[in-house]
């Protein structure tokens, strides 16, 4: 079942410390206000559905590092979201791809190959 989001400050604060690999310690920062910016930017409204997505983006990339594959990430977030409904449910939340729209408004890097702005994309 859908967990509460971590704080974002203190995700911030634990990425700056596992920053051993190249990328973790040049993330910008991110919060709250950025996130609806960055939404803002691509036709977004953030609901507490897309806010369970970013903040287990987030919580992801500091508790297991970066995904292997987009696919991997996407099964992921369909299985922590549980039910058969969740993949469309992504793609509704993040037209242009839960993992490369996603991680543009969470503040990552999407992971690698999917650099693509539409891969994902339900066009």
């Amino acid at each position: 079942m859908l967990q509460m989001p971590y704080d974002g400050r203190m995700l911030n604060e634990r990425i700056t410390e596992r920053c051993p690999s190249e990328f973790l310690g040049e993330l910008p920062v991110w919060n709250r206000l950025i996130a609806l910016r960055l939404a803002r930017e691509e036709d977004i409204e953030l609901t507490p559905a897309h806010w369970v997505v970013l903040h287990y983006l987030r919580r992801r990339l500091v508790t297991r590092g970066q995904a292997s594959s987009g696919r991997v990430l996407v099964r992921e977030l369909a299985d922590e979201l549980c039910d058969r409904t969740a993949r469309r449910r992504l793609y509704q939340l993040f037209p242009g791809g839960p993992v490369t729209q996603g991680s543009r408004i969470a503040g990552l890097p999407a992971p690698a190959f999917h650099a693509d702005r539409s891969f994902g994309s339900v066009e």
